[in-house]
């Protein structure tokens, strides 16, 4: 090796130093954390990039930046949606980010793969995919100006975005495909699952109540406290913190500018600004009886539909009840139990056709048939509106309104600062003499109580339970108006004394006693029906009714034991005739004594094998796909491939 590099040959060295130098920065790369990171790791805006994993990703900076604001607005969204309170929302973020998180993992790997997406892809789905019917009505393009408009009214989202995120879904849909194309499943495995969910049982069952035990639990005094305090841990901080608070409030009719005036040219200005906010798109108001064609129907199948729709048509013009008829005849879900109305739709919302057709008629009219993407409409115009801007005169009363809201809304803000600034150098008393206002200071009240006089405390007491006793006084919005506050005095959380808590204690000793009892019970009535072979003569003896099902499925509710996916589901593992041990759901335990079983015969496997398959196969897809996923995300996780901010946990949880 030195004779070599003893050698004056030029070519041999730079061999060497190419060696050395790619040495020297793998070793930095290796050493030295977070060199290619960018920052991110210190970006509050983002919440974690990912990039490719190993030193290449290093280098080239191939990485997706996950926004903070991205994952917070889904997780607003998925609170709305599942219509959960205030105090979920942390959780939901993580979940949130966990998932924009995986998404991007799988995106950097469909890329790695060649799944990217193209802009003919796109057009491709579009044109052939879900949204086909509402794009490409007929096969024709709807134009770029309808496409917009349905994005935007449908999803609520810009174009740029929307085609983003489609594209996005295709590609994770072929990484999907391509990964769980060898997924398979034999014929007897389909046919043992229809076997066992196909299977529907009848059954006699004896319900014993959690209620019902609760109330037969009934201690001493000296049970109690003993077990008062063999719990005093759990009680230590029972009797929560609690504030006695002072403060002045006021509303709009305490602002010492009194209501606020809003002049005509303010009005006029305001509606000139926001011209677009009062612009009517062209809609309308129908009726309609649809008579559907499935999308790819042959001729035949379109003539029947064809006449179908035109014998209800001569019913109408014949002088027919158009609701009954709709309601007789309409294959629309959505509209026919209404009688075949539908709501002022905008018409670039609507089918093309429907559109023109409604448009075309005056209030009243009833249409010819009227062929769309879905078949064949007959329709009743009931309003129109064309598309115009209205007028100042129509939408001044609002505008008012809304400028009035706004100034009162600043002149409020600016009076409570006010206030708040001479609380802090004369006090709240002197503030509030000066102002005629009037000083209240509440009883010690919890950081989730109320204060009576104020229309909405929650931003007071939130505010007030972060404030120190004694501090300078702040301000907090009350729903109609602000209050200066400050804290007088804490009272610590602390353990309550056993005979104001008596009843509390009570409850708590009853709820952990009465499983343990509920299951007792369950078990004597079980044995002793073993035992008699007869559940009906246990239950007697211990006076307890006997119900009976119905046939039912697996997926059947049954009446005090809910759910049959749930513990009841052993019963369908019994033989006729046999008796459970307890079954117990917490609110209510049951025995059941099975009377009937039936199994679905060859036919019935047979009939329903293709359906079974497809579920199973998609379960199966669905498993396969998931394993890949917790994989990939250990691979990415193990080489530092995802980059989580550390202010993270300090993200802001919503307005």
């Amino acid at each position: 090796m030195i004779r070599i590099l003893q050698q004056d040959n030029r070519a041999t060295k730079a061999i060497f130093a190419v060696v050395i130098g790619a040495a020297i920065i793998t070793m930095v790369i290796t050493l030295v954390p977070g060199i290619f990171d960018n920052g991110a790791a210190n970006n509050p805006s983002i919440y974690a990039t990912v990039r490719t994993p190993g030193w290449l990703g290093r280098i080239t900076g191939d990485s997706t930046a996950i926004k903070s604001e991205d994952v917070q607005r889904a997780a607003q969204q998925q609170m709305q949606q599942q219509q959960l309170p205030d105090f979920y929302l942390q959780f939901v973020m993580s979940r949130a980010g966990q998932l924009e998180v995986e998404r991007a993992v799988l995106a950097h790997e469909a890329d790695h793969l060649g799944l990217r997406v193209s802009d003919d892809d796109l057009r491709h789905y579009l044109q052939n995919g879900p949204y086909a019917q509402y794009l490409f009505p007929g096969g024709k393009f709807i134009g770029q100006e309808q496409y917009i408009n349905f994005v935007e009214s449908a999803f609520h989202l810009p174009i740029t975005q929307f085609e983003s995120e489609v594209k996005s879904d295709i590609e994770l849909q072929r990484l999907q495909a391509l990964v769980t194309g060898g997924v398979s499943v034999s014929d007897s495995a389909v046919r043992a699952q229809y076997l066992q969910t196909g299977t529907k049982v009848k059954f006699d069952y004896a319900v014993i109540s959690a209620a019902d035990i609760k109330t037969t639990i009934n201690p001493s005094d000296a049970e109690l406290q003993a077990f008062f305090k063999a719990n005093a841990t759990h009680y230590a901080n029972a009797i929560p913190e609690t504030r006695k608070i002072a403060f002045i409030s006021f509303d709009s009719s305490n602002l010492p500018s009194g209501q606020a005036q809003v002049s005509d040219a303010d009005a006029q200005a305001y509606y000139n600004a926001h011209l677009d906010q009062y612009k009517t798109p062209e809609q309308v108001k129908t009726r309609h009886i649809l008579i559907t064609v499935p999308k790819g129907a042959d001729a035949k199948t379109d003539a029947a539909a064809k006449a179908k729709a035109e014998d209800v048509l001569k019913q109408v013009k014949a002088g027919g009840n158009f609701a009954a008829l709709a309601k007789k005849y309409s294959d629309d879900p959505g509209s026919k139990d209404q009688g075949g109305e539908l709501p002022m739709i905008a018409t670039s919302s609507l089918d093309p056709a429907y559109g023109q057709a409604a448009m075309a008629l005056n209030p009243g009219q009833t249409s010819g048939l009227v062929r769309s993407s879905f078949g064949y409409h007959i329709i009743q115009t009931e309003a129109k509106d064309t598309a115009h801007v209205k007028t100042f005169a129509e939408v001044k009363p609002s505008i008012v309104v809304q400028l009035q809201t706004q100034k009162s809304a600043g002149a409020a803000q600016s009076y409570a600062a006010q206030l708040a600034a001479e609380a802090r150098k004369d006090g709240l008393a002197k503030t509030a003499a000066a102002h005629k206002l009037h000083v209240i200071t509440t009883d010690y009240v919890a950081k989730t109580g109320i204060i009576p006089s104020l229309a909405d405390s929650t931003s007071l007491l939130a505010a007030a339970f972060d404030a120190a006793k004694g501090a300078a006084p702040e301000t907090a919005s009350t729903g109609e108006g602000y209050a200066i506050f400050q804290v007088e005095d804490i009272q610590a959380a602390h353990a309550p004394d056993f005979a104001s808590y008596k009843s509390h204690i009570l409850d708590d000793y009853r709820a952990q006693k009465t499983p343990e009892l509920l299951n007792a019970q369950l078990i004597k009535l079980s044995d002793r029906a073993k035992v008699l072979n007869d559940l009906h003569k246990a239950a007697a003896e211990m006076k307890i009714e006997v119900k009976s099902s119905d046939l039912v499925g697996r997926d059947a509710q049954v009446t005090d034991i809910g759910a049959l996916s749930g513990a009841a589901s052993v019963v369908f593992t019994m033989p006729k005739g046999a008796i459970s041990g307890p079954i117990n759901e917490g609110v209510n335990g049951a025995v059941i004594q099975l009377t009937d079983k039936q199994q679905p015969s060859a036919d019935d496997i047979a009939k329903n094998f293709d359906v079974t398959k497809q579920k199973l196969l998609g379960q199966q897809r669905q498993e396969a796909f998931s394993v890949f996923v917790d994989s990939l995300m250990n691979r990415y996780e193990k080489a530092g491939a995802i980059i989580y901010s550390k202010k993270k946990a300090d993200l802001p949880l919503g307005n």
